[in-house]
């Protein structure tokens, strides 16, 4: 138990930490509506490593210059005819497929591309650590300096605009906090399960919680047991950990909606949060 303990320890402390900053982020994402663009900036992390390794440049800047382009592409291709979702699909797929190709084809890295595309938790160890910890730091104090502004205008953005708030300057912030995630979860997860580990505890906090603290509350606590349960399931079933993590966040999501609409059918409400989260015109 020991001898499997010393290489686990090192995963769950790591998963444990990145679960820290992927539920409030998460929540930022849903009330911000910006699930695509999440998941687009998650599948472009792959380019960015592509071009790290091609470039012989340090991963995060590979994937820091993927966001802006992503960033800018997105400004450029802004059409009022085209329904955004629908872009931000089309983005997530071409990055996906020119991160894949550059990787397969012009570099060396064929044999891990697997481990980016699922993640490799396990091949952490203990002088990892104090980077993610670091990094997970910085990311939330980022996050704590732009909460108040970035819960304004995902409320009511006009009244945020009227209260001196800048809405490109703040979802510029946004963007780079969830391109620094995406840069940390990347060996967690791998980039193809990035949104899920964002998204999915997030969504199962919806269901539950009576207000936006209680939201956040509820996405630790079940980012913290999907990491857990995913990490010692991967050992257990022997699959790719980054699966293991986003199938058990899943499979509590549906544990969650299920129970809720019992609950909800019994008291005659659609909705534990039918209230609350009644959508904005």
């Amino acid at each position: 138990m020991t001898a499997w303990l010393a290489i686990i320890a090192p995963a769950w402390i790591a998963g444990s930490i990145l679960a820290l900053l992927s539920a409030p982020l998460g929540c930022l994402v849903l009330w911000r509506r910006m699930a695509f663009f999440a998941d687009a900036l998650a599948h472009g992390t792959l380019l960015g490593v592509a071009l790290a390794v091609l470039w012989q440049l340090p991963m995060g800047m590979g994937i820091g210059i993927v966001s802006v382009m992503v960033v800018l592409g997105l400004v450029l291709i802004d059409d009022e005819r085209l329904p955004v979702d629908a872009v931000l699909s089309v983005v997530a797929v071409s990055l996906l497929c020119l991160g894949l190709l550059t990787l397969t084809q012009l570099t060396d890295q064929q044999a891990n591309v697997l481990g980016f595309l699922f993640g490799n938790l396990l091949e952490l160890d203990w002088a990892d650590l104090p980077l993610i910890a670091t990094s997970v730091l910085v990311g939330l104090g980022l996050l704590i300096y732009i909460w108040p502004a970035q819960i304004k205008l995902a409320t009511h953005e006009a009244l945020a605009r009227i209260q001196g708030i800048n809405p490109t300057r703040q979802r510029l912030f946004f963007m780079g906090v969830l391109a620094g995630f995406c840069a940390i979860a990347l060996q967690a997860v791998g980039s193809l399960l990035i949104s899920g580990l964002l998204v999915l505890p997030a969504l199962t906090a919806r269901l539950w919680s009576a207000s936006p603290k209680q939201m956040v509350i509820i996405a630790l606590i079940t980012a913290q047991l999907g990491v857990t349960l995913g990490v010692w399931g991967s050992i257990w079933f022997d699959i790719q950990t980054g699966l293991a993590i986003v199938l058990v966040l899943a499979i509590l999501f549906f544990i969650a909606l299920i129970i809720s609409k019992l609950i909800g059918a019994k008291s005659g409400t659609k909705s534990l949060m039918a209230k609350f989260w009644s959508p904005r015109p």
